[in-house]
This record gives structure tokens, C-alpha cells and sequence, in this order.
């Protein structure tokens, strides 16, 4: 038996629908806690051998059509806060990561970076997410979990290790919230800077599609923080192009023709369908080119029976 929480506990709950590509089976319970004692008290009390997988707005992530064997936990209303004191801004691991660069921008404070970075700040800081030469790492100072065991902690930046798309946050942990270090700036020309951004990236990448942002890591992204002096000379969609995969299919996957690093669901795809395109394009750049390219979409759950 799971323990009852105030929030809402859902069993067999289908969610191919929170995810932007649309694909994905169920996960034996889904979990929407009221706020954050509700969230801990529910994981202190759960079987500590059941797994639990923290999920924010499902941006990045593929999940199998099989579904996942786990408690899914996804934090709403109660974790969408954002607050600007002096140069800090702390903002709930539920707010979306363009509406902190919105709030900060009017208060004077630099996070446009993350105005054009799809999701949630709990699935940015994991990923120590970054655009327009800024991740992060950058301006992360300490992070608020929930762990496994249900106890409520406070890290500094440094204990996440945060490295090119990676962290080292405790296994089963649930980011409530972050706060982050600000550099001043003129609202106005935030805001204009944000507005270029957009107006770049609509340009340049499939907005209007159902995406998980880019697909695969850019090759030799290895620094330990993703600042300037990494090596990310060599992009992913250059060698995906260069192995001919641009626009590539498989039932109703695709590699965008608009921009190759980006897989799509531009026809009632299955997570299958996406899973086994990215495969075959990760096949063909190491025939080409040698070169492995990692996933950036987490891929979680089980595929289905065949």
C-alpha cells in the first residue's frame, strides 16, 4: 500500500499527454503533492524499495510506450513561485524556465539565457541547462531538494558537480526549488534581448513541432562546467547532416528538415518510432564520422511488448 497524501495520487495514469512529444504509457502512480511537507511526508512513508522519477513539464524526456515502473512525481501550483530580493532570484522547480528570465528581466536582473529554454527550472537545473554561451552553472548558487528518505535539504551549487548537461544530484531527489545569482541589467534592454532570442530561435529551429529541444549532446562537450572554455566547436546537427540524416523518417518520426538535431513527432509517432530514429541517426554519424553521439533527451520507462 503507498501512503495517502493530501495531493493527488493517480494509479495506471497514462502520460503521453505531459509530454511534448506526446508519447509515452503509463506510470503505475502519478503523483501531484500539495506542497512540499506533503511531498516529504509522502516519501518518507513509501516503501523505500519502489522508485520514484521526479518529471517536470516533460520537455526533454521520451517516455517508452510500455510506461514506467514507478512513482512519478510532478510538482504543480504549489511549486511555481518566483521571487526577486536584491540579486538573488528564487524560483520553484515548476516555474517555467522563460517565465524566471521574464520576472527577473523586470526586476533588473539577468537570466535571459534561459528566456528561449524549454521547460522548468527542476529539469534545468538537472541538466544544467544553457543557451547563448550561458548555462546554469553560471549563475546557480544553492538548490532545494526533497530526498528519497523524505528529508528537506539545502545544497550549494557545488555539491551538484553541475558539468556540460549533467549533475550529480542524489538518486530519487526531488529539486522544490533554486535560487540563483542575477547580474543587474536594464529591463528594456533585457527585454529586447529576450525578443531577438525568440525571434533567432523561431528562425532557426521547429518551434511549431512536437520537439524535445535538441536531441543529442554536441560532441566534446566534456568541461566540468559548460563555460567558454569548453569545446563545442563541432555541432551535432553538422554531423547528422553530414551523415545524410537531415529529415530522415521512421513511421511518424523524423529528424527535422528545419533543424537536424531536432527529432519530431510529425505524425502519431511512438516512442518506439522516435527512440529507434535516434538510434539509426546515432548509427550512421559513427559510420560516417566516428563519432558517438549521446542522447540529450532522457529516454525513461520500458518499451512495449512486441
Amino acid at each position: 500500500m503507498l501512503p495517502t497524501p493530501r495531493g493527488t495520487l493517480t494509479p495506471n495514469r497514462p502520460l503521453s499527454d505531459l509530454t511534448w512529444l506526446r508519447v509515452g504509457g503509463p506510470a503505475d502512480w502519478l503523483f501531484q503533492p500539495a506542497d512540499e511537507d506533503d511531498l516529504a511526508a509522502f516519501l518518507a512513508a513509501l516503501d523505500p524499495a519502489i522508485p520514484v522519477f521526479p518529471m517536470g513539464v516533460g520537455s526533454n524526456l521520451i517516455v517508452r510506450d510500455g510506461g514506467i515502473r514507478a512513482v512519478v512525481i510532478r510538482l504543480g501550483r504549489g511549486f511555481n513561485g518566483i521571487a526577486v530580493a536584491g540579486g538573488t532570484v528564487t524560483a520553484g522547480a515548476a516555474a517555467l524556465d522563460a517565465h524566471v528570465a521574464r520576472k527577473a528581466a523586470e526586476a533588473g536582473r539577468d537570466l535571459t539565457f534561459l528566456r528561449t529554454i524549454p521547460g522548468s527550472i527542476g529539469g534545468a537545473v538537472r541538466m544544467n541547462a544553457g543557451c547563448y554561451g550561458h548555462y546554469v552553472a553560471d549563475f546557480l548558487h544553492e538548490v532545494r531538494i526533497v530526498t528519497r528518505q523524505g528529508t528537506v535539504e539545502t545544497l550549494p551549487a557545488q555539491a551538484l558537480a553541475l558539468r556540460y548537461r549533467q549533475s550529480d544530484l542524489p538518486e530519487g531527489a526531488v529539486v522544490v526549488s533554486a535560487s540563483f545569482r542575477a547580474p543587474e541589467g536594464d529591463p528594456a534592454e533585457l527585454a529586447a534581448r529576450m525578443e531577438e532570442q525568440l525571434a533567432k530561435r523561431d528562425a532557426s529551429q521547429p518551434t511549431r513541432d512536437r520537439s524535445a529541444g535538441s536531441t543529442f549532446r554536441n560532441p566534446l562537450g566534456r568541461s566540468s562546467t559548460g563555460r567558454a572554455d569548453d569545446t563545442h566547436e563541432l555541432k551535432a546537427w553538422k554531423v547528422i547532416d553530414e551523415a545524410g540524416m537531415r529529415g530522415a523518417r521512421r513511421g511518424g518520426a523524423q529528424m527535422s528538415p528545419m533543424h537536424s538535431n531536432f527529432l519530431i513527432n510529425a505524425d502519431g509517432a511512438s516512442a518506439a518510432d522516435l527512440e529507434d530514429l535516434g538510434e539509426e541517426v546515432r548509427k550512421k554519424v559513427f559510420q560516417n564520422s566516428g563519432i558517438t553521439l549521446e542522447w540529450e533527451i532522457m529516454r525513461v520507462g520500458e518499451r512495449a511488448d512486441k
